[in-house]
């Protein structure tokens, strides 16, 4: 499974998960189990050497990736950051990046319409929205709110995993 020079593809899989949900069991049972079938497999947090700027190192892995695994798990949406990732995932399946959702502890129906802790989260990033008394930040925080949202849709209609976590 070795990469070659020519491909502009830097990892096999990257994976995409809220740490303080599945860091430590499920999504580290998984990167090891890739690792050992010869995968080359990106996780933030040993893949991006020190010193690094995770901000440009993260993205570009993803983009240097054959396929984003997406593991949605109860507090996903509570994390900016993990939202904006789904969005460059999303994008990057449209060109013709390959991308497997994993539903950990949660439904796809819940992610889909945004149900549970995905609604809660939902409702104060909307608050934060209506609370921003700049007319130009407001506009952008409704409209990043907007794409994470339909971002969830779509990940949620895709053939994926259900797992539940007591599993």
């Amino acid at each position: 499974m070795a990469t070659t020079s020519s491909s502009p593809f830097a990892y096999h899989v990257f994976l995409s998960f809220r740490g303080k949900d599945t860091r430590k069991n499920f999504t580290n049972h998984l990167y090891t189990y890739l690792l050992n079938a010869g995968f080359q497999t990106f996780r933030d947090d040993d893949s991006i050497e020190r010193g690094k700027y995770i901000k440009v190192e993260l993205p570009k892995a993803l983009k240097q990736s054959r396929i984003s695994i997406v593991v949605l798990s109860e507090n996903y949406a509570s994390s900016t950051w993990c939202l904006n990732e789904l969005v460059t995932i999303l994008e990057c399946k449209a060109r013709g990046a390959a991308v497997l959702p994993v539903f950990y502890g949660v439904q796809p129906s819940e992610v889909r319409k945004l149900e549970g802790n995905f609604k809660t989260e939902f409702d104060t990033y909307e608050n934060e929205v209506k609370a921003e008394g700049d007319h130009k930040r407001r506009t952008e925080l409704a409209e990043r709110v907007e794409g994470w949202k339909a971002a969830l849709r779509q990940v949620a209609d895709l053939t994926g995993l259900v797992y539940q976590a007591d599993e």
